[in-house]
């Protein structure tokens, strides 16, 4: 059942575990994510990006995943995020169509301007009972930045406190090390900074914190930061890969197949095995 983040996260802070949010793109992704939910007992985030809603349409897309969470989840809480907000309109659309929780991402521009526009955000959605996630620190691809320019762009624990009074947003996205994009899966994986994530976490202890760029991350590192305030972990790009080269292979291995419901079942039950993996991973699985 569509649930508000709130009552999610309220819940993984009163029984240790943390919420995974995983980006869904179209029908198959979505049956995979809610199969895994209710195959795991998982409370979890669904959410889309902007770029979803260009592709499948905003009001498909939602209601795609208000149904498919009727139907197939049953009593497992879920909740619908926009992932990467850029622009108040998205905000605005978003908020109107259902959403419990947005992301408005103005980690581009300077300090000042990022809390001007941010805060405009959160002030809208407060008024219509919705939370916000602001960014602070700016996550890059790694073709997008060297590892100097990287710890540049790391969240520096003073703003954040500074960046959360003054938006009053109810989660934040950080910038430890963490970056984005399928480059770092084939030239490996950068450390995360746990000693700033830990400082970031005592400066602003009440805020739950996010992180993305998570795919690839091994299990142990993922683990680490869970003790230093990271209450939801984003993945969207491991699941990408897992549902494309499933389906790669399908295509090679079965060139018999015509019909897309066969072609596209192999890689929707594996992108259901990886999710399900993960919700293990946080702690989330078998807490309904």
């Amino acid at each position: 059942m569509l649930t508000h983040i709130s009552e999610l996260l309220a819940d993984a802070k009163q029984n240790s575990y943390i919420l995974g949010a995983f980006n869904v793109d179209n029908l198959e992704t979505t049956i995979a994510v809610v199969r895994a939910a209710e195959a795991q007992k998982s409370p979890l985030i669904v959410q889309i990006s902007e770029r979803t809603i260009k592709y499948g349409g905003l009001k498909t897309m939602t209601a795609m995943i208000e149904t498919m969470v009727r139907d197939e989840a049953g009593n497992i809480p879920i909740a619908l995020h926009l992932d990467h907000g850029r622009s108040f309109r998205s905000v605005a659309e978003c908020i109107a169509a259902g959403f419990s929780s947005i992301m408005i991402d103005n980690s581009d521009v300077p300090f000042k301007e990022n809390v001007i526009l941010t805060r405009q955000s959160v002030e809208y959605a407060h008024k219509k009972d919705v939370w916000v996630q602001g960014e602070l620190g700016v996550v890059k691809g790694l073709e997008e930045a060297s590892p100097d320019d990287r710890e540049k762009f790391m969240t520096d624990p003073a703003e954040a406190k500074q960046f959360v009074e003054e938006t009053e947003v109810d989660t934040l996205a950080v910038a430890v090390g963490n970056v984005h994009g399928i480059v770092k899966l084939k030239k490996g994986l950068p450390k995360l900074n746990i000693a700033r994530l830990r400082e970031i976490n005592q400066s602003i202890p009440n805020t739950p914190l996010v992180l993305h760029g998570a795919s690839g991350l091994q299990a142990d590192q993922v683990k680490e930061t869970f003790t230093y305030g990271i209450k939801i972990v984003n993945l969207n790009t491991e699941l990408k890969l897992e549902f494309t080269n499933s389906l790669r292979d399908a295509l090679i291995a079965h060139q018999e197949y015509y019909d897309v419901r066969d072609i596209l079942k192999g890689p929707t039950d594996a992108l259901q095995r990886v999710v399900e993996e993960k919700l293990a991973l946080f702690g989330s699985a078998h807490r309904v």
